[in-house]
């Protein structure tokens, strides 16, 4: 059994930075009460969220974070079981998840999830879902059982009866299922492919022993294939390597070549460069009477001079280019026949290499081909295959061992997997367990002064009944009738779970019911069940402070302050 002690909490919504704590085991019976948004139902947000790192109420993780200090948000729980004092901090802002067991820290190494995994299932035996569904009831985000699926129902009923483990068990046995046939697939490809060698083995033999000869006049014959592809492709490389040896001769006068063209390409330049500088100053003899730079006169008979000068030079100049160009194009002729030959010695060598390439390969296999006519020659094949064969048939007696094995496992398995569904144990358990739930949830029922006949199926589907056998459902009936039928889950939940030590805790809280959909009548009907649950810690959020307060042992009353919400 878990017995909460105190829950206190800081920064937290609307709490400012200082601790606000409530004691959870001191009172039978406590009414918190307080002004819309003074912060009653904070106490339900700070222990789901301190438990299980999210809150009660659809408020997503940054909104539980004081908008005001917007840092340092913290939640502390403290409780007992299995006679050890348990600590749990969680905070925001820095981020923070503490476990302490009798004040020692629990190795943080795993990762979140994992340290989330074993608060739950190692310390509190108990989920979110079974949570909300046995120790708390709100009228805003809860959501009750009968509004629950199927498969939710089944999940919260078999928290409830700790039989969850039947299901993590079918789980487990999945994946051995899958394993062994896995296993049976593998199995069975290696014995068809055993028994395939086994049939090639004994064919292998039975040839060997009467086609000895045929298959070394077969092998002899390959090699000699072999050796003329090999003369021929000698002889390929040999014609190639002459070629390429007539091309290597031939470009011996590259370099001159490729120097002469490097000076003739010096020469053209320079020249150009003359020609271009007296065709300039041709041109500014003829365009000019003055110096443009000192503005003086150019004497006429000086100008004509210098340009017939310069004329006669531009004459010499382009005569000399001409047969400069004459030259150049012999010399680049002459170069670009050398990048021919370069190209083909190149393509050359690559064919040289394909051809060496070959006859290693072909001298390679000729070995081979050799030693294997020599093992043939030396050794008794015969015998030494029928050893081989023998292993082979030592190996499939195994697999076929092995393969019935797996079968026989899986049968067993398939077995315990149809025991473990929920149509196996699990529906049995809940069958046996059936008639006391449906008997107290008509007796909590009947105490709220609502009498029908209800009853839950092995499928989790309600069958109500009135006093005149009219059938109806859950959606049936007004907010007020539903709240009592929520309520008789919720007492019937916590009665199973004491019964079976699965969710038994000394905490339940109830979140504005008396606020909403019970009339008088209900309240008091419900109050008298309260008064039974001496043993426990019952905490009533409402706004009805006047109505409730001489009907509790203690009250809380939360007050909001300069916008920050406190206990007064």
């Amino acid at each position: 059994m878990v017995i909460f002690n105190t829950v206190r909490w800081k920064n937290f919504l609307s709490t400012g930075n200082t601790f606000t704590e409530i004691q959870l085991d001191q009172n039978p019976s406590t009414l918190v009460v307080g002004e819309n948004g003074a912060g009653k139902s904070t106490i339900l947000d700070a222990l789901c969220f301190v438990l299980f790192n999210k809150p009660f109420r659809q408020i997503s993780k940054t909104q539980l974070l004081n908008s005001i200090n917007q840092r340092e948000a913290e939640v502390e729980v403290e409780f007992t079981t299995q006679n050890k004092k348990i600590k749990i901090i969680r905070g925001i802002k820095p981020n923070k998840f503490e476990i302490y067991v009798d004040e020692v820290m629990i190795n943080q190494n795993a990762n979140a999830k994992d340290y989330q995994k074993h608060l739950e299932q190692q310390i509190l035996k108990f989920n979110y879902r079974s949570f909300t569904q046995v120790v708390i009831l709100g009228s805003s985000t809860f959501v009750p059982f009968m509004q629950l699926n199927s498969k939710a129902r089944r999940e919260v009923v078999e928290d409830i009866l700790d039989i969850k483990i039947f299901s993590l068990m079918n789980l487990v046995l999945k994946t051995k299922v899958r394993e062994i046939n896995t296993n049976i697939t593998d199995s069975n490809y290696a014995t068809e492919l055993t028994k395939s060698k086994i049939e090639i083995q004994e064919k292998y033999i039975e040839d060997s022993k009467n086609n000895r000869d045929t298959i070394l006049s077969e092998k002899t014959n390959l090699i000699s294939t072999n050796e003329e592809e090999i003369f021929a492709n000698k002889k390929k490389e040999e014609e190639l390597q002459q070629s390429t040896d007539t091309f290597l001769e031939a470009m011996k006068g590259e370099d001159k070549v490729t120097d002469k063209r490097d000076k003739l390409k010096d020469i053209q330049f320079s020249l150009k460069d003359k020609h271009n500088r007296n065709t300039s100053l041709i041109k500014f003899f003829e365009e000019n009477d003055d110096c443009p730079t000192c503005e003086q006169h150019i004497d006429e008979e000086f100008k004509c001079k210098s340009i017939d000068e310069k004329l006669l030079e531009v004459r010499e100049l382009e005569t000399g280019l001409n047969k400069l160009s004459d030259e150049m194009n012999k010399v680049n002729k002459k170069v670009k026949d050398f990048k021919n030959l370069a190209t083909a010695i190149q393509k050359n060598q690559v064919e040289i290499g394909k051809y060496r390439s070959t006859i290693t390969q072909l001298e390679k296999f000729n070995s081979t081909l050799e030693a294997e006519m020599k093992q043939i020659k030396d050794k008794e094949i015969a015998e030494e295959d029928v050893k081989k064969l023998d292993k082979l048939q030592e190996k499939l007696y195994s697999l076929d061992s092995t393969s019935k094995k797996l079968k026989e496992e899986l049968f067993y398995y398939d077995i315990a997997r149809n025991l473990l569904q929920d149509t196996g144990i699990k529906t049995k358990i809940v069958k046996q367990y059936l008639p006391i739930m449906n008997k107290l949830i008509n007796t909590y029922l009947s105490s709220m002064d609502f009498f029908v006949n209800f009853n839950i199926d092995e499928n989790f589907n309600e069958t109500i009944k009135s006093r005149f056998r009219d059938d109806f459902v859950y959606a049936n009936f007004s907010e007020g009738e539903k709240m009592r039928i929520d309520l008789a889950l919720l007492f019937t939940w916590r009665a199973i779970a004491k019964m079976k030590n699965s969710t038994n805790t000394n905490l339940l809280i109830l979140d504005e019911i008396f606020d909403s959909s019970l009339d008088a009548d209900g309240t008091d009907a419900f109050l008298k069940i309260l008064n039974t649950f001496e043993s426990e810690n019952v905490f009533v959020i409402s706004h009805k402070q006047d109505m409730l307060f001489d009907k509790f042992r203690h009250t809380v009353k939360f007050e909001k302050t300069r916008n920050f919400s406190k206990v007064v």
